[in-house]
């Protein structure tokens, strides 16, 4: 078993993607450590708290190439936190005395959590670009196969008809949820953090509030409305979301493994050469891209579940709750990321079998539409007499094995007050698929 999945050789793009985990290297994070660092040299110039030369000195080296991280990792396994090493670093390479007046009035935790703010504005960014492409590629199916019958299915079993445009419209409705939820946290999240030591600004005085202001408009941040040194749900709302948009996938992810069972086989996974093959049957195309939506949605809740621990913060610094943020956050990004390519892939080759859709469908030979029929009589037998007629008659179809339209019609109360081609009519699935298509049009008309 590969000790750290996420950098495997192996399996690093089987559960993220290069693009996630390049927000969230080491490279990235102390760069933005330093763009951190440089934006407040900048703005505390500008309001005068310290020289202008010594902002220009500060600025022209937070470059993350100039960083020793055998150095850094070495003194952070001493102090328990990056940043005092890394301002040694940078003291180090400024010229003249300019080096002092780097991290002024700052504390380790301001630093940090910026910098984890700035990752995840990038984070959120490509999540929502995967979600608006799986979105493009839902509504295409929705739209496509509106009107396409296939069975619907409650306790696994054959409930009523609806379609296959249906099913991927209410997958559709959730993803877009999850992009509503995403603008809607935005505000709510990205903000920055500078507040000092206890975050009540002490060792700045009467300039702390204006340089507060000043560094979250540099950053393109939000104000605080107050220190959130321990007050972590905005993280914790973020994982959040990146949990349900997982468990989203996993529903979906489940759905198709269960359409593709060979007894089903009404889609399958886009075709590539060898993928989903085993070792030694010859015949297997196994659902990978969906087997990895469903382990992804119960990473990702095991670690929201770790962000949820980690908001029981005791007083204004953290003793430890704030570390498991170092480990679960990324983490929950990176599997996100990975989850939504294999999402995006997957729909967005979809193999629809109308044909096996059409064969299931009629699979029961006719008893899958029994309520349209109960329906049709009620008013002739009254809605509970109608119930149990059809009952007896769908009793006598799946006991005997004879066709449920010939045992409607040999039912003599039904013979009565009905014709044959009439309860073949109802008989028939594709009459019976409700609103479903009006809905699809509905809800595609209401999202453009």
């Amino acid at each position: 078993m590969a000790s750290l999945v996420l950098k495997s050789k192996l399996f690093s793009n089987m559960f993220g993607t290069p693009a996630m985990r390049a927000i969230f290297s080491d490279e990235t994070l102390v760069q933005r450590y330093l763009d951190v660092e440089s934006a407040l040299a900048r703005v505390q110039a500008r309001l005068g708290i310290i020289p202008e030369e010594a902002s220009k000195e500060i600025e022209s080296r937070c470059d993350v190439v100039n960083v020793d991280f055998e150095r850094l990792r070495a003194r952070t396994e001493v102090v328990g936190y990056p940043i005092l090493p890394l301002v040694e670093q940078l003291t180090e390479w400024c010229k003249g005395n300019a080096g002092q007046y780097c991290h002024w009035g700052a504390t380790t935790q301001d630093i940090m959590d910026t910098a984890d703010v700035l990752q995840i504005r990038d984070a959120l960014a490509l999540i929502k670009a995967e979600l608006e492409a799986i979105g493009s590629a839902l509504a295409s199916l929705a739209q496509q196969h509106k009107r396409t019958p296939m069975a619907g299915r409650s306790h696994l079993q054959h409930a009523l008809p609806v379609t296959f445009g249906y099913k991927c419209a209410v997958w559709l409705s959730s993803m877009d949820r999850h992009l509503r939820r995403l603008d809607e946290l935005s505000p709510r999240v990205l903000v920055g953090e500078f507040s000092g030591a206890a975050g009540t600004l002490a060792s700045l005085g009467k300039d702390g509030l204006p340089v507060q202001e000043a560094l979250a408009k540099e950053l393109e941040l939000a104000l605080p409305d107050i220190t959130w040194h321990t007050a972590r749900d905005n993280f914790g709302e973020v994982s959040g979301l990146l949990a349900l948009i997982t468990a989203t996938l996993g529903k979906i992810g489940y759905d198709v493994m269960l359409m593709m069972q060979s007894e089903i086989g009404e889609v399958y996974e886009p075709f590539v050469p060898g993928r989903g093959a085993s070792s030694t049957m010859p015949q297997k195309r196994n659902p990978i891209a969906s087997e990895m939506l469903l382990a992804a949605s119960k990473i990702v809740r095991e670690l929201h579940g770790s962000m949820l621990d980690a908001q029981v913060q005791d007083h204004e610094r953290a003793t430890g709750q704030w570390h498991v943020e170092w480990h679960a956050l990324p983490e929950a990004f990176v599997v996100t990321a990975g989850a939504l390519r294999h999402a995006c892939e997957m729909l967005g080759g979809l193999e629809v079998r109308e044909d096996a859709m059409r064969r299931n469908l009629n699979l029961t030979g006719g008893l899958i539409v029994a309520e349209a029929v109960m329906m049709g009589l009620a008013p002739h037998l009254g809605r509970t007499h109608a119930h149990d007629v059809v009952y007896e008659c769908c009793r006598d179809s799946l006991e005997k094995g004879t066709p449920f339209v010939d045992a409607l019609a040999a039912h003599s109360e039904i013979g009565g007050v009905m014709k044959r081609k009439q309860i073949e009519k109802l008989a028939d699935p594709a009459n019976y698929l409700g609103c479903a298509p009006e809905m699809v049009d509905r809800y595609l008309a209401a999202r453009n």
